[in-house]
């Protein structure tokens, strides 16, 4: 028997209104001493990848942060008992030190988009069109420069993110992509649950200066990009 892992939490003895998970199955508690894991008994074979899967995942770990800040475990992660009673066992204390770090904490999301404004004058004077050879090694060369460039991105939103929203970060993710038209980065912070109001209102305030650029605030959502505890099996839910 194997079961569908939607989360590990701590303090829950109990489940209070908690909604149906993946294809519509009932929510358990698995019990490993003073930790819990979320779950659903599931044959491997009745599991698929569904937008509605997905939401049903998201909606019963969304309904325990009522009780508790849970780690989420992976979408998709499929297990034996056996299997997760070994990995609360192996990994427990780094499993509480990471409640601790985010006991009481929620996740925000900003996404940002801005176009890159291109000189194409002197392109247009080369009528040559190069050869296989010469087109891939100015790719490579145009791959290195926006690599180059997506990392001196990165450390300027992340140092401007910092001065508009002070101490309300307490861990920061961020990733910046580069392509030849656009600049696309995310940056996932991890703040107290007491913050999100205050973290929105800086956040509106920064975004009204940087019109260059399109921004999308998101959240409270559980720690998903801090949980960090994606289930050391052989295999979850057909992925290896």
């Amino acid at each position: 028997m194997k079961v569908y892992v939607y989360c590990l939490a701590e303090g829950v003895e109990r489940l209070n209104k908690t909604p149906r998970g993946i294809s519509n199955l009932p929510v358990r508690i698995a019990k490993f001493q003073d930790l819990s894991a979320l779950v659903s008994v599931c044959r491997p074979d009745a599991f698929k990848v569904t937008r509605k899967n997905a939401l049903a995942h998201h909606e019963v770990v969304r309904s325990i942060t009522r009780q508790t800040t849970p780690l989420p475990a992976r979408f998709g992660t499929l297990v034996t008992i056996q299997q997760l009673s070994n990995y609360v066992s192996t990994h427990r204390q780094a499993i509480k030190a990471k409640l601790a770090h985010v006991r009481g904490r929620v996740e925000m999301n900003v996404r940002m988009i801005a176009n890159i404004i291109t000189d194409t004058s002197q392109e247009s004077k080369n009528e040559d069109v190069p050869g296989p050879g010469t087109a891939f090694l100015l790719e490579k060369r145009r791959e290195i420069v926006r690599e180059k460039a997506g990392v001196v991105y990165k450390k300027q939103l992340s140092l401007w993110l910092r001065e508009k929203l002070g101490d309300l970060v307490k861990e920061e993710k961020i990733s910046v992509v580069i392509s030849e038209t656009v600049i696309l980065a995310r940056a996932d912070h991890l703040i107290e649950r007491v913050d999100v109001e205050e973290y929105r209102t800086k956040m509106a305030n920064a975004v009204e200066g940087r019109p260059e650029a399109r921004f999308m605030v998101s959240g409270p959502w559980p720690p998903y990009s801090f949980a960090n505890i994606e289930l050391e099996f052989s295999s979850q839910f057909g992925v290896s």
